[in-house]
């Protein structure tokens, strides 16, 4: 009797085997370090919804997190950026080559519960759509409904799938910026469209390109993914494995795909139990989407993964998500 009535319906989108847009000649950059991802745990992916998996992500990062950093450490870690983004004044403007200072999550979410989506919101489908015996079944086996209350938090992440990345807007950039610094180390910020973004696993010069049906959200998941401490070491050891000479895989495009799923899970409603519980639906789409990931990595790693075994690997976490929601 535990939402036994949720199933995904995107498995088309993963076709032949790849990656959606991805083939099997993909060839980034190559890195033979990625020892430390012997670090993985052993998550059944059937427990990712629930509620103690999520906790443990967010509280420990599943071994990755800061639980071997201290909190001076991360201190000193924070003050050392903030350094490294002060601006001296030198009249009305600032030399083009300095840094920009990094985005918080909280601060570009804030930029989009602010913002007029309305027309962005228009085109969102909540929930899916039965009809007949899969609405019966649904009704008596599925999970609890999403709480009055937790909705329009639920439809502003939907929403927010909607919109696109504009190079214009200087939110957007900032967010761009944090994601390529906070991954490859850099001090400095690159351009917004160049050949160093397919070095981070993009299909090509302009990111935006790789954001079909998923929006800004696969870019704030990302932003999550990387400003948050308990999860910024788990992003760059997948994103480490991501390098491998043979394992190598398109690391923001694999991202792309797992906001796809989290996005599905949530229309299909199996993560509605679990916002319940918290009063929340951001924070848990954040870590449903952090673990996902996690687990994938895992598989990728310990079973030898390549290229080629993209769209079946995604195939599998679909499946075992879905599992136990049908």
């Amino acid at each position: 009797m535990n939402e036994k009535s949720c199933s995904f319906h995107n498995e088309k989108e993963l076709k032949n085997g790849q990656i959606e847009g991805v083939s099997a000649g993909y060839s980034p950059p190559c890195d033979k370090d990625n020892s430390a991802l012997l670090a993985f745990r052993e998550i059944p992916i059937s427990q990712l919804k629930n509620h103690r998996i999520l906790q443990a992500l967010t509280a420990e990062a599943c071994g990755w997190a800061p639980g071997v950093v201290s909190t001076e450490v991360l201190r000193a870690q924070g003050e050392w950026e903030a350094v490294d983004n002060i601006q001296p004044e030198t009249g009305s403007q600032t030399s083009s080559d300095q840094p920009g200072q990094l985005i918080s999550f909280s601060e570009a979410l804030q930029h989009f519960q602010t913002a007029d989506l309305s027309s962005f919101k228009k085109r969102i489908q909540p929930t899916i759509r039965r009809t007949g015996l899969a609405a019966l079944r649904h009704c008596l086996f599925g999970p609890p409904k999403l709480h009055q209350g937790l909705r329009e938090e639920r439809d502003l992440v939907l929403t927010i799938a909607q919109c696109g990345l504009d190079s214009q807007d200087p939110v957007h950039g900032r967010v761009l910026q944090t994601i390529y610094r906070k991954l490859t180390g850099s001090k400095f910020d690159c351009a917004l469209l160049g050949d160093h973004w397919e070095d981070l696993g993009f299909q090509g010069a302009n990111p935006a390109t790789d954001l079909r049906g998923v929006g800004f959200l696969a870019l704030l998941h990302l932003l999550y993914l990387v400003m948050d401490a308990k999860t910024l070491l788990m992003a760059q050891e997948i994103f480490r494995l991501s390098r491998h000479h043979i394992q190598q895989f398109p690391f923001c495009l694999m991202s792309v795909n797992i906001t796809r799923i989290a996005i599905q899970a949530l229309r299909e409603e199996c993560l509605s139990r679990e916002c319940n519980r918290q009063q929340k639906v951001i924070p848990v789409v954040n870590s449903f989407y952090a673990a996902t990931f996690l687990h994938l990595a895992q598989v990728w790693k310990t079973q030898q993964k390549t290229i080629s075994d993209s769209g079946f690997v995604l195939k599998g976490v679909l499946f075992l998500l879905g599992r136990p929601c049908s």
